[in-house]
């Protein structure tokens, strides 16, 4: 059965490269419509593209230092973005325009994200803390004193009643996101620093990346890790990896061999490595209806790559 299944995945093509960015991408994202490509960068900036006809449609400038991550909110009106000046800040995505300044962080900002109802957002920092702030008032909600280590990434499940966060510590945790309470902590024997983490679409599993070169799905309310995905190689940097559910069930990563690795979900095989960029790809994203794959690199590349299944 599990040959079947990979014999008919349909591979991807590389559809279009878009260059824009002045210096090293950190991280890449679809729209939670799937109408834009967001990216942000080393060079200050977000940008965003239209996902249709592939153009650049608005810069959103003011960031001091490098922008290490960003998000859309779930209705794409506005988005978030983490810098190593020590802000987030809140931009309006039609015009461009700065919307709040949130202050609080004492070191680099370094991973951020919205709830699903986008009235709070999530950010991770050097300084070794998670902040939950309120997007209307732009004030801190709460100050999570969640690792000992700077924090790597945080994410917000789909009904938006927890966080994880994940650290160069080797601990991923769970918070209860109104309490800010701890409720778990995912520890594993070798305890190599977590790079990344995001709950799965369905909100049971976590997918974790850790700088030893390996992906592992859990199971966050056994605390059992259920699957292991290698073959990429990670050690270096904080690249993002994520679900491709649109056409049956993958895992994509990007990897310091300067490919796209696409995983079929059960069997853990590797069905296809997309090549094409030139550095290090950092970040990857999967639209969230089509069979669309967007993914970013850093500073020797700086581009975008789409991707799409041949029809």
């Amino acid at each position: 059965m599990a040959s079947d299944l990979t014999e008919s995945f349909k591979p991807y093509i590389l559809n279009k490269t878009l260059t824009a960015h002045k210096r090293a991408i950190s991280s890449v994202k679809f729209s939670n419509d799937g109408a834009l490509i967001g990216s942000s960068s080393a060079d200050k900036t977000v940008r965003t593209w239209s996902t249709s006809d592939r153009s650049l449609l608005q810069e959103f400038h003011g960031h001091e230092q490098g922008v290490s991550d960003f998000a859309f909110s779930s209705d794409s009106r506005y988005l978030c973005s983490a810098s190593d000046d020590k802000t987030v800040r809140i931009w309006d995505v039609s015009t461009g325009s700065l919307v709040k300044t949130l202050n609080g962080h004492t070191n680099y900002v370094f991973c951020v994200n919205y709830n699903p109802q986008s009235n709070m957002i999530v950010s991770g920092s050097f300084d070794e803390t998670v902040r939950v702030w309120d997007v209307k008032s732009g004030k801190c909600l709460k100050v999570l004193p969640a690792h000992s280590d700077p924090v790597t990434a945080v994410n917000f499940d789909r009904d938006g009643s927890l966080i994880v966060s994940s650290s160069y510590d080797g601990l991923c945790r769970i918070w209860d996101a109104s309490t800010g309470h701890c409720m778990k902590t995912l520890i594993d024997d070798e305890n190599p620093p977590v790079s990344f983490v995001k709950f799965s679409p369905n909100g049971k599993f976590i997918l974790v990346g850790t700088l030893d070169n390996t992906l592992r799905l859990w199971n966050f309310s056994t605390g059992k890790f259920l699957k292991t995905y290698t073959g990429h190689v990670n050690s270096k940097y904080c690249i993002s990896s994520t679900f491709s559910i649109t056409n049956g069930k993958y895992i994509v990563s990007g990897s310091e061999d300067n490919y796209v690795y696409i995983w079929e979900l059960q069997t853990r095989k590797i069905v296809q490595k997309l090549e094409g960029h030139t550095d290090t790809v950092i970040s990857v994203s999967c639209h969230p209806t089509e069979n669309m794959i967007v993914s970013a690199a850093l500073g020797n590349d700086k581009t975008l790559r789409i991707w799409t299944q041949e029809d």
